[in-house]
C-alpha cells in the first residue's frame, strides 16, 4: 500500500458537509470511481466502499447535534466508533471535547480523520485508533466508564456489525458513558432501547443513498 494521507489528499476535494458548514472535511464526488481507484492502490478486490470519503446521513445529524448542543461533549472524553471521514470525532472537538479517540479499521479512514482534523485546527485533541473495538471492555481500571460520551454514526446497515455493535454500546451506557447514534432509518436499527433525541433532513447525493434527502434521527442507546 502506497501513502494513505497522499492519497486521500488527491483524490479528495477539501469542503464542508452539506448539514455542517462550519466544518470541511476532505470528500469525494463520486463513490465508484474512488472504490475503484481504492482497489488498484491496494492492488485488492472485492474491498469495502471508501466511507471514509463521503459525510454520511447519520454522521452528519450526530455532528449537528453536537455542535448545535456543545454541553453534550465540551471537557469530555470521547469515542467516536466507526469513525470514517472522522466528521463526529471533529465536531466533538470544534465544541472542546478534552479527548476524542476516533477508531476505524480503514488506514484511508485513519488518514482521512487525521487531516479533517488539521483541516479544522483541531488535530491537538485527536487520538486515532485503527482496529476492531467491539469486544474490548467497557470499563476502565476503576471501575468508571471507559468514556464519557460514545458516539457512532450509520452503523446499523449489515446485521452481523448491528447486532454487535449495539450490544457493545448497550455495555458503554450501563457502564454510565452517554451514548449517542445517528441513524437515517438502515435496515437493522433496533426496535427498542434508543431515545429520540432530534432529527434533521439531511441533504444526500443520489450516488450514495436513494433520495435526496434522509429524514435522520439522533438517539440516545439506553443500556440493556
Amino acid at each position: 500500500m502506497g501513502d494513505p494521507f497522499a492519497f486521500v489528499r488527491a483524490n479528495t476535494l477539501l469542503k464542508p458537509p452539506s448539514l455542517v458548514p462550519e466544518l470541511k472535511l476532505h470528500l469525494a464526488d463520486k463513490a465508484v470511481p474512488l472504490w475503484e481507484l481504492t482497489e488498484e492502490e491496494l492492488a485488492e478486490k472485492d474491498l469495502p466502499p471508501p466511507y471514509w470519503a463521503f459525510a454520511w446521513a447519520g454522521g452528519q445529524a450526530l455532528a449537528r447535534y453536537i455542535i448545535d448542543h456543545p454541553e453534550v461533549a465540551a471537557g469530555k472524553r470521547v469515542l467516536d466508533f466507526a469513525s470514517g471521514s472522522g466528521l463526529v470525532g471533529v465536531a466533538a472537538l470544534w465544541v472542546s471535547a478534552a479527548h476524542v479517540v476516533a477508531n476505524d479499521i480503514d488506514a484511508f479512514a485513519i488518514a482521512a480523520i487525521t487531516l479533517n482534523a488539521e483541516a479544522n485546527g483541531v488535530a491537538g485533541g485527536l487520538e486515532t485508533v485503527r482496529r476492531d473495538m467491539l469486544d474490548e471492555p467497557t470499563l476502565a481500571a476503576d471501575g468508571g466508564p471507559l468514556f464519557d460520551l460514545v458516539l457512532a454514526g450509520d452503523v446499523c446497515y449489515e446485521l452481523p456489525m448491528s447486532n454487535r455493535t449495539i450490544g457493545w454500546l448497550r455495555r458503554h451506557a450501563a457502564a454510565g458513558a452517554t451514548v449517542l447514534m445517528g441513524d437515517p432509518g438502515r435496515s437493522y436499527l433496533p426496535e427498542s432501547g434508543l431515545t429520540k433525541l432530534a432529527e434533521y433532513m439531511v441533504p444526500t447525493p443520489r450516488d450514495l443513498e436513494d433520495s435526496d434527502l434522509r429524514r435522520t434521527i439522533v438517539w440516545r442507546v439506553e443500556p440493556a
